[in-house]
């Protein structure tokens, strides 16, 4: 069983879903720190041809809580109102801006389940079968830390090969892994260039912007323009 670990990001690149797609078992890992000025609570779309931050207000957020301790802020309709001012001319917008809609308003106000929930809907939308869990839900090895965490994470679901962001290989060691029966993967996403109704193509944008601009269809190829190391 193939096993992907990785912290929530709101709306994340594309590569964040491929290697969802990847796997059979994807967990939220949750439970360690809030980062700030990461990707937990923002992402970039396109404005007026240029990349522009977009961010999902928090209450009392610190790098001292862990990411299923804090609450999400109350700027939902300006996060709307700015998709919608920035989407409406895309060429799938009446399909993406509801399904955007449905899941800004989402009903718990708990930033890892919020952010949980997005993914899933989105995953949902990609036609991903992926199996979703939370680690915060499963308290696995909540003493161990780093990669000996991760390898506990990936025993307890009996899974024989982890697949991890490119950005993972300054982090883990494949002998380790390879002396816990794990295989061990890293996905590296190909070059991707589509129609983004702009005079030059700005890449790893949130994964908004390449539904507002291509079809499902389209989506579906995108998925699996990767290779793994």
């Amino acid at each position: 069983m193939k096993i992907g670990i990785m912290q929530p990001y709101l709306f994340p690149y594309i590569g964040y879903f491929q290697l969802i797609n990847a796997v059979d078992t994807f967990v939220i890992y949750d439970d360690v720190n809030y980062i700030k000025q990461g990707w937990i609570n923002r992402n970039r779309i396109l404005m007026n041809n240029a990349p522009h931050y977009f961010t999902l207000s928090l209450k009392e957020a610190s790098s001292f809580k862990k990411i299923y301790e804090i609450e999400i802020g109350t700027n939902i309709e300006k996060l709307k109102k700015t998709l919608l001012q920035v989407y409406n001319k895309a060429p799938f917008f009446t399909t993406i801006y509801p399904l955007l809609q449905e899941i800004l308003d989402y009903h718990d106000t708990n930033l890892a389940r919020f952010i949980t929930n997005s993914l899933i809907k989105i995953s949902e939308y990609l036609g991903i079968q992926t199996r979703f869990y939370i680690s915060s839900e499963q308290k696995i090895a909540c003493d161990l830390r780093g990669q000996k965490r991760v390898i506990a994470m990936i025993n307890a679901f009996k899974a024989n090969e982890y697949i991890n962001a490119i950005g993972g290989m300054e982090l883990y060691s494949r002998e380790d892994f390879k002396r816990e029966g794990i295989k061990l993967n890293f996905l590296r996403t190909s070059e991707i260039v589509y129609n983004q109704l702009s005079p030059t193509f700005t890449p790893n944008l949130s994964i908004i912007d390449v539904m507002m601009h291509n079809s499902f269809e389209q989506i579906k190829i995108l998925l699996n323009d990767y290779v793994l190391v």
